[in-house]
């Protein structure tokens, strides 16, 4: 999908489709092609969908907060004249469109998230990568997935080359110690944003009961579970998720 980035001022973001915004939130280690399932499923609904490149490894050390992300992401929305957005979030993309929703309410109308972090300290891995082992960051791409073969060889030499470059190391770390301070289960009930939680009933990285938790705090929550699948469902299950959130959507006049 590199081949798609639109480059505008210091936003670099995939823009497919006219209709009802659908912002695209990546994690982590996640690059914007884990979402292709989503962005080739609803243009055709009647969605215009973005994704943003998030400014993951770009900003000054003591900017690369959770906060500042979610600041980033509503300086696009202004950019692009956006209003009624619906987020979609994954990982720390999850995170995001969480705390984002909090601070401008007013900008969402819907939040999904899936795998997310924000209630759960091990959300970011735990502890440091072993850098310079392929067999370790491997099995650690692998464990992401229900299913390891998700995790092909392009995706494993991404996530080493990540933790390989220090720079980029050292602002991971800062990442996922950002997002154990942005704990935020004192905020979620009083955030009233209509919320569609997709989870994998297998994912280690955020457990089920993280989901079950987040369906318990937000009150206007609704939780689908997918089986034989881990942290990524719209990676393992594009089909499945599509279904889902589409369902979701139209239930709810979205």
């Amino acid at each position: 999908m590199e081949d798609q980035i639109i480059r505008e001022g210091k936003f670099n973001y995939i823009e497919q489709g006219e209709g009802k915004p659908i912002i695209i939130l990546h994690g982590l280690m996640g690059g914007l092609s884990n979402f292709q399932g989503v962005s080739e499923h609803f243009p055709s609904k009647g969605y215009q969908v973005l994704i943003p490149e998030l400014p993951i490894y770009d900003m000054p050390m003591l900017k690369t907060t959770v906060k500042n992300f979610a600041k980033f992401l509503e300086e696009f929305i202004e950019f692009k004249g956006l209003k009624d957005v619906i987020l979609l979030g994954n990982s720390l993309g999850g995170h995001i469109g969480l705390l984002h929703t909090k601070l401008y309410p007013e900008m969402v109308k819907a939040l999904v998230i899936t795998g997310s972090s924000g209630l759960y300290e091990k959300a970011m891995g735990d502890g440091y990568p072993r850098r310079g082992d392929y067999d370790f960051i491997k099995q650690k791409a692998q464990d992401v997935f229900y299913d390891p073969e998700v995790a092909t060889k392009e995706i494993v030499d991404e996530v080493f080359a990540t933790v390989n470059d220090r720079m980029k190391l050292v602002k991971t770390l800062a990442i996922a110690k950002s997002a154990i301070r942005h704990n935020m289960s004192k905020d979620l009930p009083h955030m009233k944003t209509p919320t569609c939680i997709i989870w994998g009933k297998n994912d280690t990285v955020t457990p089920p009961e993280v989901a079950e938790e987040f369906h318990e705090l937000l009150p206007d929550s609704d939780l689908f579970w997918i089986e034989k699948c881990g942290h990524a469902p719209m990676m393992e299950h594009p089909v499945e998720f599509n279904t889902i959130l589409e369902t979701w959507l139209d239930n709810r006049n979205f």
